[in-house]
């Protein structure tokens, strides 16, 4: 997944049922276990239905913290595990975007000539006074 879609994953509310197909992908690409996907593929049958259709989530790491307290996990080590391993995945990539987002914020914005006109106004006066 480029890291520009990532962010808003992250950051903007998600389909639960999209949310799921994303982590199921992010899962594979790491290697889970079956037994994972499995779960994973569970819930996403629960949330194609049409009672679960509005269902959102604040972010995949919700998601993903919410299947990891589920009894599959609890019971399996290796489920729990591949989750966590996305869990981390997941806060690490939103820390990047935080910090990319406050170095920029941070960044000087470039004075316009208006200000700089109104600053030598500003000393022609204090001179002339």
């Amino acid at each position: 997944m480029p890291r520009e879609a990532e962010h808003h994953c992250l950051e903007l509310r998600v389909n639960v049922l999209e949310g799921l197909q994303t982590i199921r992908e992010r899962l594979i690409d790491n290697g889970a276990t079956p037994e994972t996907l499995e779960l994973v593929d569970t819930i996403m049958k629960r949330a194609a239905l049409p009672a679960a259709a509005p269902a959102s989530a604040q972010s995949l790491l919700q998601l993903t913290r919410m299947l990891a307290r589920s009894p599959v996990a609890n019971r399996n080590i290796a489920v729990y595990n591949d989750l966590l391993r996305l869990e981390e995945q997941l806060q690490s990539a939103a820390a990047e975007y935080h910090e990319r987002a406050r170095a920029e914020d941070a960044k000087p914005i470039p004075k316009t000539k208006k200000h700089y006109r109104e600053l030598k106004e500003r000393e022609e006066k204090q001179r002339g006074a």
